[in-house]
């Protein structure tokens, strides 16, 4: 039994659970590295400095946290007289994905797409809640070689993308526990686009 099948069962209603579920996550999130997730928001914003191209990747529900954080630092973070952000996800093509699922493996949807795009000094986004998907894995070592910045985005131990990465943002939870995990990764999202949309707009 994880923590959150825990919660639930400790609950007599949703109202309870609503309860202890917000409070187990506010006690997770307390032990975030919050260093990391600055050295994330300074990364972005040289990034932005420089015209270089970010790139976001996930699977299932980090696909579509993938597709929101390109979204927020495209728009939400735009600010006048600022230069642009250049984000885009590598989980949104949808024919481009099957076609090289279908003719080169899953394990490559990335990568190849990354072998088109990736220029040295770009940075590339990882987002699992494991860490340990192939095809993400494969694209962290594939920029680190060319010379990209890459974040390793994880819950649970963080797996080998923790490890592969040059800086991880973790919410260490037991394995299995998607919900917590993907619930921060939005809030990091939010966290760090609205940071740098202010920041930028100099307040």
């Amino acid at each position: 039994m994880n923590n959150v099948e825990r919660v639930f069962s400790e609950s007599g209603s949703c109202a309870e659970y609503a309860r202890g579920y917000l409070g187990y996550l506010a006690g997770l999130l307390s032990r975030v590295d919050i260093e990391a997730v600055a050295r994330f928001a300074g990364l972005l914003e040289e990034a932005r400095a420089g015209g270089r191209q970010v790139f976001f990747m996930g699977n299932g529900g980090s696909a579509a946290t993938s597709s929101h954080f390109a979204n927020d630092l495209g728009k939400g973070a735009r600010a006048a007289g600022a230069p642009p952000f250049r984000a885009i996800s590598l989980s949104d093509n949808v024919s481009l994905i099957t076609a090289l699922a279908n003719d080169e493996g899953y394990e490559r949807i990335f990568v190849a797409q990354l072998e088109s795009l990736l220029r040295e000094g770009d940075i590339v986004v990882g987002i699992s809640a494991s860490g340990n998907s192939p095809n993400i894995v494969r694209a962290i070592e594939y920029a680190n070689a060319r010379g990209a910045r890459t974040v390793a985005v994880t819950g649970f131990d963080g797996g080998a993308m923790r490890a592969a990465a040059g800086l991880s943002i973790h919410l260490e939870t037991p394995k299995g526990e998607y919900g917590p995990v993907e619930d921060f990764h939005m809030i990091l999202d939010h966290l760090v686009t609205s940071y740098l949309r202010m920041r930028a707009e100099g307040r």
